[in-house]
């Protein structure tokens, strides 16, 4: 292979290289700089739309947005694709909150999204990737400059794959591809190789706003614009602190992520189950919301230890139950949200007075006024006397 020089035979090379090295998607998009893309998420910084990622700066989107001052003499970029999607059913419906158990499954369950069922996948993607560009190296019997990134790197990495045809922008952000609709990881490997680029796909939503009218929380403000803020994949994931009290109520079940933009979009109405192995961790698509808040921080590391949802953290996990399970109002729930007013985090404290709450029993209201004797944090002080005002109201 080292001796073919034409770019389009060799980007043909490298896609079949990349299905063998597991990945579903392959298309290539040139090294050119994203300028529409790099303006688009500058006027969302400056609009306040990604408050709260304290890491998502101009300096990044601009270097993002520049391949080759991530890579001094790229020419292309091989953007991936892996679909994630597993067929695991939620139990639940989203909207609802109406549960339908299996027997002997947890009375009491919260919702996790579909690509945190499994190992974390920026480890898988990037073994891959890794995996791909030393093949290549090895194939085409020249040593290959590369870096690759998942969305843990400042790579504008859905401006990549639509340039590149993997797949189109969706209203609610999100690449659609017609293979595997939004049920995909994306990962991009800048490489020196000259590679025929592919052209966009000509597709978009038309006149379909299913995702924006379902979505709970109104995060999704306009077409392909989201605040960040209002989302509740941010507000169970990257916010450290106390949810905003009018968002709890609208946050439903989910404890980790959101997939109900995904679930209602037409395009994602034909699933393929993904092949990766990795991804096929069973008993993740609910959580068993009060063994949450009894369960100690070496059983909850043990338990999801190694899957995206230790991005949370076991404070976050246990804040994010009590949300849950103040949305669900099952009286079943009081000794263990009772348990989690003891808790030695002063912001599960305050979200388990919130969700004691919102229950409203004479056995809810016994432990907000025992530990409203004996609570010194002014936060935790401040919830615990709202819930009991609403209990009284």
């Amino acid at each position: 292979m080292s001796a073919v020089a034409d770019p389009r035979a060799k980007a043909t090379f490298v896609k079949e290289r990349a299905t063998r090295a597991g990945f579903d998607l392959a298309r290539i998009t040139t090294a050119e700089e994203f300028v529409f893309d790099r303006e688009a998420a500058l006027n969302r910084i400056e609009l306040g739309l990604m408050d709260g990622l304290s890491w998502y700066r101009p300096a990044r989107v601009n270097r993002g947005a520049s391949p080759r001052e991530l890579l001094p003499g790229a020419r292309s970029i091989i953007c991936l694709g892996l679909n994630y999607f597993t067929d695991e059913e939620n139990h639940a419906d989203s909207i609802t909150g109406d549960y339908r158990l299996n027997e002997g499954g947890p009375p009491l369950a919260g919702k996790i999204a579909r690509y945190a069922r499994g190992r974390d996948y920026h480890r898988v993607m990037k073994r891959k990737m890794r995996s791909l560009v030393e093949d290549l190296s090895q194939q085409l019997d020249s040593e290959i400059s590369a870096r690759w990134y998942v969305d843990d790197g400042p790579m504008l990495d859905r401006a990549a794959a639509a340039r590149a045809g993997l797949g189109w922008f969706g209203k609610n952000t999100n690449i659609l591809t017609s293979q595997l609709g939004s049920w995909i990881l994306l990962g991009q490997i800048i490489t020196d190789l000259e590679l025929e680029p592919d052209a966009p796909v000509k597709k978009n939503c038309g006149n379909c706003v299913s995702c924006i009218d379902a979505c709970p929380t109104g995060a999704i403000v306009a077409p392909y614009v989201i605040d960040n803020a209002r989302c509740i994949s941010y507000q169970t994931i990257e916010n450290r602190g106390a949810i905003p009290r009018e968002m709890r109520p609208l946050m439903l079940d989910w404890v980790f992520g959101c997939d109900i933009c995904q679930e209602v979009c037409p395009v994602n109405r034909k699933e393929t189950p993904t092949r990766e192995p990795e991804f096929g961790r069973r008993g993740l698509a609910i959580a068993d919301l009060t063994g949450l808040l009894q369960m100690t921080e070496d059983q909850f590391r043990a338990r999801f230890a190694g899957t995206p949802i230790m991005r949370a953290k076991y404070s976050g996990m246990q804040r994010n139950a009590c949300v849950a399970l103040g949305n669900l109002k099952n009286p079943e729930a009081v000794p263990a949200l009772a348990g989690a007013l003891d808790s030695g985090s002063p912001l599960v404290r305050g979200h388990a007075a919130w969700a004691l709450g919102e229950t409203g029993t004479r056995e809810a209201v016994g432990a907000l006024r025992e530990a409203l004797e004996g609570e010194q944090d002014p936060d935790v002080l401040e919830e615990i006397s709202e819930a009991l005002g609403k209990c009284h109201a």
